[in-house]
């Protein structure tokens, strides 16, 4: 890898009349997010220019989208759009780690807790509070006496009762590490006689439904949530360029083989030929690179 040399391709091809997107995907698609940054770098000091401004000033649309995203680091990337998300959109569920609520607060001057509380309300707000004060237990212990107890909590809490004591949902399942929610999950259906995402499906509604179905989605197999993600983007007229756009980019280097693994086990078609259908021009060949098709 030569950063200098890679500056200097991406410079030729876009130098001049015409642009070559061909090489701007093949460039970019072989080299990973750090190495992109090294780039970045390396084309101000050796060529005087800012490649995010040349790439800006040469692609547009959907295409110009990606390339932009794949140019931001992971972390910065990720903010952008929880900002976005909050600001643009209707805020959806993400998952956030603490690296990317610190960068959040050096990005805009304030904490990601303080836009969440200014942009979203109710018990939906308490969720994603809770998440990005990054309280869960990261650990792997199961203590069984504890997740018995959990299980009861929570079916107390919903099934058995008139109504829905939301709260307690909340605090197990946005507090308990991962492993010790699948065995409160596994108690949970042989107390209620049904799955736990079934148990919030008829007890809440929503955004705050939403919310806690991803956290469970997540906990038992991120993968699987993300290739639903992708498959809800672009399944029926029209497609969700925000969703598929941000997936693609970021988790194509964290666990995109089991994604697509998990979307042609569940949908019985390959991620590749989904995207391949729905998508054209430059944009479906940069996204069918980052697939790795």
């Amino acid at each position: 890898f030569s950063a200098e040399q890679e500056a200097q391709a991406l410079r030729k091809a876009m130098k001049g009349l015409g642009t070559d997107e061909d090489a701007i995907i093949d460039i970019l698609t072989k080299l990973n997010v750090s190495q992109r940054q090294q780039v970045l770098i390396t084309y101000k000091s050796t060529i005087g220019r800012d490649l995010i401004d040349d790439l800006k000033s040469e692609l547009s649309g959907n295409f110009e989208r990606v390339i932009i995203a794949m140019m931001t680091p992971t972390a910065l990337y990720d903010v952008h759009e929880l900002r976005r998300a909050m600001k643009v959109w209707k805020p959806s569920f993400c998952v956030m780690s603490c690296v990317c609520v610190c960068v959040f607060f050096l990005e805009y001057g304030r904490t990601l807790e303080e836009d969440i509380v200014s942009d979203t309300s109710s018990l939906f707000r308490r969720v994603l509070v809770s998440l990005a004060t990054g309280n869960r237990d990261e650990g792997m212990y199961v203590d069984d006496a504890l997740a018995h107890q959990d299980a009861q909590c929570l079916y107390e809490a919903g099934e058995k009762k008139w109504g829905t004591d939301e709260v307690k949902f909340l605090n197990i399942l946005c507090t308990r590490n991962r492993f010790h929610l699948l065995r409160v999950f596994e108690v949970y259906r042989g107390i209620a006689n049904k799955d736990i995402t079934d148990s919030i499906k008829s007890e809440m509604s929503g955004d705050l439904e939403d919310a806690l179905l991803a956290v469970v989605k997540c906990v038992r197999n991120k993968p699987a949530y993300f290739a639903e993600r992708l498959y809800k983007s672009m399944k029926g007229l029209g497609t969700d360029d925000n969703t598929l756009i941000r997936v693609m980019v970021s988790r194509s280097e964290i666990d995109m083989l089991e994604i697509r693994r998990e979307f042609l086990a569940t949908y019985g078609k390959s991620l590749h030929s989904f995207i391949k259908g729905d998508c054209s021009g430059d944009y479906r060949k940069v996204l069918l690179r980052l697939c790795g098709g």
